[in-house]
């Protein structure tokens, strides 16, 4: 038995049989002194036993255990003995009401009712009838209405523990495909750099060492971020290491031996040194942000940073030499990002450098203060009459034509969703082109 199930077998013993024993026990004691059954013949107690020993059972058999005990009454009418363990009675019509449908719980309140009718007939003091009738129905009214309303709290409380379980399952779910999305984009991101990497440094090793060797280097350095980002997306931040780092220092993982780079919670922050890698594996990119980040929810800045980091990849991944630029406009409750290329393949003959970074035209390079001055941005093809449109919130349009990126666009939808966002996917004139905008509101 775990820890966790202590409680629950705690409770268990508080409501099973050896808790009915004992409330069957104090019934016996409590009605045994005031009645005839110490001075009367021995049958007197054996009766007084068929009364209360059946509760015993009461909640693993309610039917049952109130016929039996309905039984002995009976046979006590028949003798005309009266005797105080007739409330056992009470106690298991109780029962039933609680733990039985309505179905079977009417018939026994009926039965009850014959027999308090029967009993009040007998032995009602003389004028007493119609009193001694009306206090014995009520008493048993009241027992039933307890026994009913127990069922229902019941019902409710473990209504809420269902609630609660599909509660928790959908959260392990949302869990399980946030963990899914992330290691998708650290793992196709982080293996088209080095692929990209490591093709350059494979061309120019002859020509170039030193660019090989830098480029060796970044893929390094850039396995052991997909490393770090990895473990902090398997294991929450605040869960304590069961093995410190001192416990392993001979240790041959390469993210060991090696200082890995220091861990930030991906967010616009890190948008620079993503486009300086993305620089490194061959791909021109530029980032141009408007307005300040520091009122972004960090979910948010964690859904643009994921965007622009598989748009980033698609790009390196199906347009070699292109261009990229990447503009995001933040407002207080607002944030639209667009991330475009421009495809400019190189020849075979004219092989991109792995690190330099190609120069960038002119309006999109701008001090930090500065303001934009964008060129008009090429616009997605107009959509036809029978596609959704993307004013509809939490809407992906991926524009006709578009070819299919697998998770990654689903993925990108997913995460857009979130923010009750909007995104579209497709290609433009001499490129390809996502925008998402989001709203900066409290995510769903």
């Amino acid at each position: 038995m775990t820890p966790a199930d202590v409680p629950a077998a705690r409770l268990a013993a508080l409501t099973g049989p050896p808790a009915d024993a004992l409330v069957a026990a104090a019934l016996f004691l409590v009605t045994l002194g005031p009645g005839q059954v110490l001075s009367g013949p021995p049958w007197l107690l054996a009766l007084q036993v068929a009364l209360v020993a059946p509760l015993t059972w009461r909640r693993r058999a309610p039917l049952a255990v109130l016929g039996t005990i309905g039984l002995a009454a009976a046979v006590q009418w028949a003798l005309d003995v009266q005797l105080p363990a007739d409330a056992a009675l009470l106690v298991a019509l109780y029962t039933v009401a609680a733990h039985r449908p309505w179905r079977h719980a009417l018939p026994a309140t009926l039965a009850v009712a014959a027999g308090a009718a029967l009993a009040a007939a007998r032995w009602a003091p003389p004028g007493q009838l119609p009193f001694t009738a009306a206090a014995l129905g009520a008493m048993t009214a009241a027992a039933v209405m307890a026994g009913r309303w127990t069922r229902v709290r019941q019902a409710h409380v473990a209504s809420l523990e269902r609630d609660r379980e599909h509660r928790a399952r959908l959260a392990a779910a949302e869990e399980r495909a946030r963990i899914a999305r992330d290691m998708h984009d650290i793992v196709t991101h982080n293996l088209s750099v080095m692929v990209a990497l490591a093709d350059s440094a494979l061309h120019v090793r002859a020509t170039a060492p030193d660019l090989a060797e830098g480029a060796m280097e970044q893929i390094a350095t850039t396995g052991r971020q997909a490393l770090q980002d990895m473990r902090h997306t398997l294991a929450p931040a605040a869960a304590a290491p069961s093995h410190p780092a001192s416990s392993h220092p001979a240790s041959s993982d390469p993210a060991r031996s090696h200082p890995a780079p220091t861990h930030a919670t991906p967010g616009i922050a890190q948008l620079a040194p993503l486009a300086e890698r993305m620089r490194a594996a061959g791909l021109a990119t530029r980032v141009h942000v408007t307005g300040s980040a520091a009122a972004v929810p960090a979910a948010a800045q964690v859904t643009i940073y994921r965007l622009v980091q598989e748009a980033l990849t698609n790009t390196l991944r199906h347009s070699p030499g292109a261009r990229a630029y990447v503009r995001l406009t933040l407002s207080p409750h607002r944030a639209e990002l667009e991330v475009t290329d421009e495809h400019t393949p190189a020849t075979p003959t004219d092989p991109q450098p792995p690190i330099p970074e190609p120069p960038i035209p002119e309006p999109w390079a701008s001090a930090p203060d500065a303001t934009p001055h964008p060129a008009p941005a090429p616009s997605i093809p107009e959509l036809d009459a029978t596609t959704p449109r993307p004013e509809q919130r939490g809407l992906t349009t991926t524009v006709p034509g578009a070819a299919s990126h697998g998770r990654g666009i689903a993925g990108m939808r997913e995460r857009v969703a979130v923010h009750e966002g909007t995104l579209q996917a497709g290609p433009m004139p001499g490129g390809w082109r996502v925008r998402a905008v989001l709203d900066l509101g409290e995510p769903r």
